[in-house]
């Protein structure tokens, strides 16, 4: 594996090489609970979604870990404005955040830790950085003193000179005044009258938004990670404040790779509920936009760059999915048609890959892919190669909407076989997997399966008349080991029943 990857830490593209030989450790930023997920978000997801699919394709074992922020400014504000409590608005949004993230066909995390129950790791971690003489503590109040960490702005290139104050946007003037250095931040927030609180040793209250993720970090990962994912709109302040609790209380360095996923845009701007321009996953779903075309509007860009969502570009990735979709169906609507086995679409295709490539052309295509992904996960490149793939098999799809093609040889319906089974799996590292058209399946497919007979009682009425008649033989056992029973009748004429 030649995987190379773009570091926000470095600032450059490096070849990636995990801790552990055969193992990866990531840690990726999750949503804060208090509303449906966005289409930003399911960019930020979905190709994270990728990173881990190809490492598990590469026989990497992948230990992926997507914390859950479920005490916030936020949620408080929304629990306050429906009259319930914070726990059931974070339980209801955590649901819906499931149900968008299966709908979209991404893998669950292997484990989703959430902030409120990692407070016995959250408060180890804070006495730790005060003992450090890192944190203090102002009437309830805990924070970061930035300042003790020497390479503080490292992941985001920023002076502490030239930082604005309030940079996280979640403090106030009157916090701001018991602070030893303006761009010093919140570890813990002592108790507001009606608020949710939590024990501490330094009073009632609850952890700052940074502090969280650190102490999940190392509560579900350890110490030092082999990457560390999330927006670009995170590497300041949050995953630079991240880096300097964590490297100041473990002493070591928190993650190898630190990877950012570029904004969505609507006319310009960076699409967000505090802007109000955004537009719900579970909206567009609704909508009936398919789950697999979100999936090629936002894999059709590299990861790193804006993305801009208008109708035009939604659309484009419609059609585009329409035609790769067809293809993937193949196997799916006419398995019996073409002879091909059934294929189970449950089964996890992603780490068996190599044996489809059976041939030059095939396995052409196959490392053109691997190529793609490995050059910092260049999904656009990687999703043309599909379509190329796919090219024979289009074509055969369009023959069978018209008719069942006579010229597909047994040689031939074989490499088909294997050309598509190839274009599966490696759609599959894509997450991209065969969505049935509504409402049509049956009806198309007896089309097709009546089609099929019709064609296969005309061959075999030619072969009989030319006195082949071990070929017409073996045609009525071949449609008899489909369930299709020939009853010849006066005349020539042959009618069918289905067993």
């Amino acid at each position: 594996m030649s995987l190379k990857l773009t570091n926000t830490l470095t600032k450059r593209i490096e070849p990636f090489k995990s801790l552990t030989p055969g193992q990866v450790n990531i840690y990726c930023c999750g949503v804060t609970v208090y509303d449906l997920c966005h289409l930003g978000h399911a960019r930020s997801y979905i190709v994270w979604d990728v990173l881990r699919r190809y490492l598990i394709s590469q026989k990497y074992k992948v230990t992926f870990i997507q914390n859950f922020t479920d005490i916030d400014d936020k949620i408080l504000a929304r629990a306050a404005k429906e009259n319930c409590t914070m726990n059931e608005i974070s339980d209801k949004n955590i649901k819906e955040f499931h149900c968008d993230m299966d709908a979209l066909g991404v893998l669950r995390p292997d484990r989703m830790p959430r902030a409120t129950r990692c407070l016995d790791g959250i408060r180890s971690m804070i006495e730790k950085l005060e003992k450090k003489g890192a944190a203090y503590s102002v009437e309830g109040d805990v924070y970061f003193a930035v300042k003790k960490h020497t390479n503080y702005g490292k992941l985001s290139n920023r002076d502490l000179s030239e930082q604005q104050l309030n940079a996280d946007g979640r403090v106030n003037e009157k916090e701001e005044a018991r602070k030893q250095s303006p761009v010093d931040f919140a570890l813990w927030k002592g108790a507001k009258e009606g608020e949710p609180s939590f024990p501490s040793a330094w009073g009632q209250g609850r952890p700052g938004w940074h502090i969280e993720c650190s102490a999940m970090v190392l509560q579900e990962l350890g110490e030092t990670i082999d990457i560390h994912l999330g927006g670009a709109d995170l590497i300041f302040p949050h995953h630079e404040n991240e880096i300097a609790q964590s490297e100041m209380a473990n002493g070591k360095e928190l993650a190898k790779f630190w990877l950012h996923n570029g904004m969505v845009n609507v006319d310009g701007q960076k699409m967000s509920k505090s802007l109000g321009n955004f537009t719900t996953i579970r909206a567009l779903l609704k909508g009936g936009i398919s789950a697999m075309t979100l999936r090629i509007f936002i894999l059709q860009a590299h990861y790193r760059k804006p993305l801009d969502f208008t109708k035009e570009s939604l659309d484009a990735a419609s059609q585009g999915w329409k035609r790769l979709n067809t293809c993937l169906c193949l196997g799916l609507n006419n398995h019996k048609v073409l002879d091909w086995p059934k294929h189970d679409f449950q089964e996890t295709s992603i780490s068996d890959i190599d044996k489809h490539a059976t041939n030059e052309t095939l396995a052409k295509y196959h490392q053109q892919f691997l190529d793609a992904l490995d050059e910092d996960l260049n999904t656009s490149v990687a999703i043309s190669i599909l379509f190329e793939l796919a090219r024979p098999l289009k074509s055969l799809a369009n023959q069978l909407i018209r008719d069942i093609p006579q010229s597909i040889n047994e040689l031939e319906n074989k490499a088909l076989y294997t050309r598509w089974k190839l274009l599966v799996s490696l759609a599959g590292i894509l997450g991209l997997k065969a969505e049935q058209p509504h409402n049509s399946i049956s009806k198309k497919e007896e089309n097709l399966n009546a089609s099929f007979i019709k064609e296969a009682i005309k061959i075999r009425k030619e072969a009989k008349l030319s006195g082949d008649f071990a070929k017409a033989d073996r045609i009525r056992e071949k449609l008899k080991s489909q369930g299709i029973e020939l009853i010849d009748k006066k005349g020539g004429e042959t009618d069918w029943i289905q067993n």
